[in-house]
């Protein structure tokens, strides 16, 4: 088949046609024509307006399947994921058994040459993410995972976070930390400020991400390696790897896309579904991670895409689990951000830095290239009903509200989801 997408704006800096409106047919998985002319197709797509960029890449969603497949199995987070505008994501290693051995990341990332959403490995650094015990990460850098990390967990030991450093730079492998000083947020709610004592909940204070970042740029600084410091949530944080950026350090980092734009005052009504890890923070917060963005500070912005079943989120706000489902709405986040940071410098976040941190081939829009590709329409308004939501959970305070900004299709490996 055919298909014209017609009258859309290209971004992808490393096209010959970055910042033009052009006409773009794909045919068979590759793009074969781009021009002025209104060529010939089975199906058109009518883009003006529209942004038509390389296909987006997640660094961090999490997905139960093995074990927690009730939550969000790879078939679920494929669909969920092509229809939110991506087309690779990597994925955590908190499932059950983690990602420890080659079975496990051969599972993963089984069928990636033919499927729409390539899903790749993100291995255990710690044996059953536990911080103890060492896995063997150059096996399972030989079996294609392509970043080691303890996911949702913060590897708090530190003589395993400096051996992994080490043990990494054999095969120039990145170590991936969300960083969480886990005693400091023991019990911890909400984000510590005056709204979690109005509400009377335990508070999760900026200082236990900002001791762990401080640490771990002290240990990079020692061993040397590559650190990407993932999901970050408060001012300073921002400023210590700017420091550490300007040092010179191979520190790279990423943020939630709603971080920047949701503050803790949301939690008044005791809504688990704002119960998240970082938690919202404040206005304070909210304008560091803006201008972290803007200067190049950050380097990627994530979904942290984290499914729960009704079980853990309609239930007493301190027993709730945390977490969001964000493939559906990562895509109005974006066009939120757009009124700050610049579409281009914002897609560029979502495309060439996280292939970037994984040393990963970029694809590019040009005449004859694979199409790998996302189509992004930033002014259409909808509304996320449940038949848009296709996680396996609904676990999203952003259900039957009306969005800004939407995924109109997404390309790779010959295969394509347009919206209806």
């Amino acid at each position: 088949m055919r298909i014209l997408i017609k009258s859309v704006e290209i971004i992808d800096k490393r096209s010959s046609f970055h910042k033009q409106v052009k006409n773009v047919v794909i045919q068979n998985g590759k793009i074969v024509e781009i021009g002025d002319k209104n060529f010939s197709a089975d199906k058109t797509i009518l883009a003006e307006g529209m942004v038509l960029s390389t296909g987006w890449f997640d660094v961090g969603a999490f997905v139960g399947d093995p074990g927690l497949e009730h939550k969000e199995d790879l078939h679920s987070l494929a669909k969920a994921a092509a229809a939110g505008g991506f087309t690779e994501v990597a994925v955590l290693p908190n499932t059950s058994p983690s990602v420890q051995s080659k079975n496990e990341v051969s599972y993963i990332i089984q069928n990636n040459t033919s499927r729409l959403v390539q899903i790749h490995a993100l291995a255990s650094v710690t044996k059953n993410n536990k911080g103890e015990e060492l896995t063997e990460m150059i096996d399972l850098n030989e079996a294609g995972a392509i970043g080691f990390t303890d996911g949702l967990k913060s590897i708090w030991h530190t003589d395993i976070f400096l051996k992994s450093l080490q043990y990494l730079q054999k095969f120039d492998g990145v170590l991936i930390d969300q960083p969480e000083d886990r005693h400091l947020n023991l019990f911890g709610q909400m984000h510590e400020g005056i709204n979690s004592t109005l509400l009377g909940l335990k508070g999760m204070p900026r200082i236990a991400e900002e001791v762990a970042v401080g640490k771990n740029i002290e240990l990079l600084s020692y061993a040397g390696g590559r650190l990407h410091v993932a999901k970050i949530s408060t001012a300073k944080t921002v400023d210590m790897i700017r420091i550490a950026k300007k040092k010179g350090l191979y520190i790279t980092c990423s943020v939630i896309s709603y971080q920047p734009l949701l503050d803790d005052s949301l939690l008044h009504d005791f809504d688990t579904h704002y119960k998240v890890n970082p938690p919202l923070r404040e206005k304070a917060d909210q304008d560091a991670l803006i201008r972290g963005l803007k200067d190049g500070t950050i380097d990627i912005i994530c979904s942290g895409h984290l499914p729960q079943d009704e079980e853990s989120k309609q239930i007493e706000f301190d027993q709730a689990d945390f977490g969001i489902i964000n493939f559906p709405t990562f895509a109005s986040q974006l066009a939120q951000l757009g009124r700050f940071i610049e579409m281009e410098e914002l897609i560029e976040k979502v495309t060439t830095n996280p292939r970037k941190l994984f040393k990963m081939a970029e694809p590019t829009i040009e005449v004859d290239a694979k199409a790998n590709l996302t189509l992004f329409d930033p002014t259409r308004e909808w509304v996320f009903s449940a038949s848009e939501n296709l996680s396996r959970s609904n676990n999203s305070p952003w259900l039957g509200k009306k969005l800004k900004g939407k995924v109109v299709a997404t390309f790779n490996n010959s295969k394509n989801w347009i919206d209806a």
